[in-house]
């Protein structure tokens, strides 16, 4: 059993060089001493070391996100492919770390990578940020002596799947921004505005019309009970999340119902489609046997329908049928793809046809946000206008109305 590595403390030090030019920098080191030692190695003469003082709230920072991750990758791969010694390449890379949690991350993968591990093992210990699919392709990659190739490949997974996540964002976040601003806006004005202008209206005595009557009523409701809309909606919200968490069968529902939602349901089709092509084209070229590189892969696509689809077809490929045969059994994936993965199994380069049908698909994906965002930018401005106008509206009624009389 390996014992756990030993984290080094980091010290801060400033020196002169041999031209007696003023350089400061961080050394991570046993004790003070070692750390003048090797300064004064490569001709610096050391004027201030000093430990490090530690965040006061501990390893503050912001979480590690996958771009993070994806950033490392590439990072390490090229430095990798330029015959960098991979714990040197660990210690460029964190010393280049704004983030806290991340330097002591990568300084901790860096100490077990000496104390023994290999790189596989020492990223197995951080399953939040490497999760089980990057694990298995940098062991693969250690096996068959391509590491730096490898890297590579994952680095470019990386970016190209964080990128579609982060088309899928904004494709979702934009609308449900705008209108939830809009909600907010009419709802300081039913509280806080309207309330003014039914005490104007009172003391005129007018009558008011039906849909400015309407609109009062509904600021008097919201000013008694409105806590009662927020605590159903909250819980509604939380209820959704809790259960797609704790539920298969609830989370594969939700899936399905997007998948069927007008133009995000096409987007959401594509993404799925590009992640499981780049997945499986990436596992397959690290020399993933098909079967298990489908089990794998089905975790990856982002959603329970595509994900559940892809089960089934490791299940058929698993008692001897062709991928193209068991992709067109659960009736998801498009001719299109069926066909070139068809063409991919009989030419043998069934992780290359992948990677094409990836990089379609991925277009498709940012076609459709731009596309979407245009679409969605007048329809926005009709809800907004709609709702905040409904209300302005309501309440100049009564005032045109008493003007008329005068």
């Amino acid at each position: 059993m390996a014992t756990k590595a030993i984290e080094l403390p980091v010290f801060t030090w400033e020196g002169t060089d041999k031209r007696g030019s003023k350089i400061k920098g961080e050394q991570t080191a046993k004790n003070v001493n070692l750390v003048k030692a090797e300064l004064r190695r490569q001709g610096i003469n050391p004027t201030k070391v000093r430990k490090k003082a530690k965040p006061l709230f501990g390893a503050s920072g912001k979480s590690i996100k996958p771009q993070d991750i994806a950033v490392f990758s590439r990072q390490l791969a090229t430095m990798m492919q330029a015959g960098v010694p991979l714990v040197q390449g660990f210690d460029i890379v964190a010393g280049g770390q704004n983030n806290p949690r991340m330097k002591d991350m990568l300084v901790d993968i860096k100490n077990n990578i000496e104390s023994g591990s290999s790189l596989s093992e020492s990223l197995a210990k951080h399953p939040v940020q490497f999760d089980e699919l990057y694990v298995n392709l940098v062991a693969a990659g250690e096996q068959a002596g391509v590491l730096d190739t490898l890297l590579d490949e994952i680095a470019t997974y990386k970016e190209r799947i964080e990128e579609i996540k982060s088309k899928i964002k904004k494709a979702l976040f934009y609308p449900a921004a705008v209108v939830g601003v809009a909600i907010i806006v009419s709802l300081v004005l039913l509280i806080y505005v309207v309330p003014q202008f039914e005490v104007i209206f009172q003391d005129a005595g007018a009558d008011l019309p039906a849909f400015t009557a309407g609109i009062i009523s509904l600021s008097e409701w919201l000013q008694a009970d409105g806590w009662i809309l927020g605590i159903v909606f909250g819980g509604t919200i939380g209820g959704i999340i809790f259960a797609k968490k704790r539920s298969k069968a609830f989370a594969h529902f939700l899936d399905r119902v997007v998948l069927k939602i007008p133009v995000i349901g096409e987007i959401m089709h594509n993404s799925a489609i590009a992640r499981f092509s780049r997945t499986l084209s990436t596992t397959f070229a690290a020399g993933v046997p098909l079967v298990d590189a489908l089990e794998t892969v089905s975790g990856a696509t982002g959603n329970q329908v595509y994900g559940n689809a892809v089960k089934q077809i490791r299940e058929d490929v698993s008692v001897g049928h062709q991928l193209q045969l068991a992709m067109r059994q659960v009736d998801l994936f498009p001719h299109m793809v069926v066909q070139m993965t068809a063409i991919g199994e009989e030419a043998g380069a069934l992780d290359q046809m992948l990677k094409k049908v990836a990089e379609f698909y991925e277009n498709e994906v940012n076609q459709a946000v731009d596309a979407l965002s245009s679409l969605l930018e007048p329809i926005i401005m009709v809800i907004i206008g709609g709702l905040v106008g409904s209300l302005v509206v309501g309440m100049y009624l009564p005032i045109f109305k008493l003007a008329a009389v005068v």
